[in-house]
């Protein structure tokens, strides 16, 4: 039998990564990104296909999904952006650039992905999963931080709003609340504070149970927060 097809959107070297090396024993992934540059040497670690996508270009994504092999099982939405200052000073075409990052390609990469699974014959009632990768601040807004909170929150609509409409129809969604600082390469945690920081590793866990969910106690939202962080 060949590996169900996973995609993962928005891949780096910190928790994408761990979340296709979770993945890779048993799919066949796609691992896409607007740099190919930044996934080589991870899609020749783990054997994956790479492509280079604008994740706000509906024209991209449409031909990322129909160049697949067969129907994904899998898509993971990673990418967001943000533009940091006074709400007075902020511009508002870096706004809006940041906005289309982190909202519209969440919402192009769930169309397009949807309209494939929705042709999948179900397995265990399930036509396939579509996470997307949220942050605090898709549920309270920072300081300096509005396009962000912008991003974030729409993002979360997005992903509420197709879980109400695709759970019936056998499509997973489900929005993961990111609620801590990443450990990922490059980064330490403070000496005064050990443990103060999620590892990529226990993340992509949680991304791994929530595609291996069963439909009766399906999860359309999660946190996923160090043991000392505040909330």
């Amino acid at each position: 039998m060949t590996k169900p097809q996973a995609v993962i959107i928005g891949v780096g070297d910190g928790l994408s990564a761990a979340v296709a090396r979770e993945l890779v024993a048993d799919h066949a992934l796609t691992l896409a990104a607007r740099s190919q540059n930044k996934i080589e040497a991870l899609a020749d670690e783990i054997g994956a296909h790479t492509v280079r996508l604008d994740a706000t270009e509906e024209a991209a994504v449409a031909k990322l999904f129909e160049d697949l092999p067969e129907a994904p099982r899998v898509v993971i939405y990673n990418p967001s952006a943000r533009v940091r200052g006074p709400i007075a000073d902020l511009s508002v075409e870096d706004v809006r650039k940041a906005v289309d990052v982190t909202a519209i390609g969440a919402f192009l990469a769930g169309k397009h992905a949807a309209k494939r699974m929705l042709a999948n014959d179900p397995i265990g009632g399930t036509r396939g999963t579509i996470l997307f990768t949220g942050a605090s601040a898709g549920v309270k807004g920072f300081p300096q931080s509005a396009s962000f909170a912008m991003g974030k929150f729409a993002q979360r609509g997005v992903a509420e709003s197709m879980a109400r409409e695709l759970h019936p129809k056998g499509i997973h969604v489900a929005w993961i609340n990111i609620d801590g600082a990443i450990l990922n390469p490059g980064r330490t945690e403070p000496d005064d504070k050990p443990g103060c920081m999620l590892r990529p590793e226990a993340i992509a866990r949680t991304y791994r149970h929530l595609i291996e969910q069963d439909r009766s106690a399906w999860s359309n939202e999660i946190a996923v927060r160090p043991w000392v962080e505040t909330f």
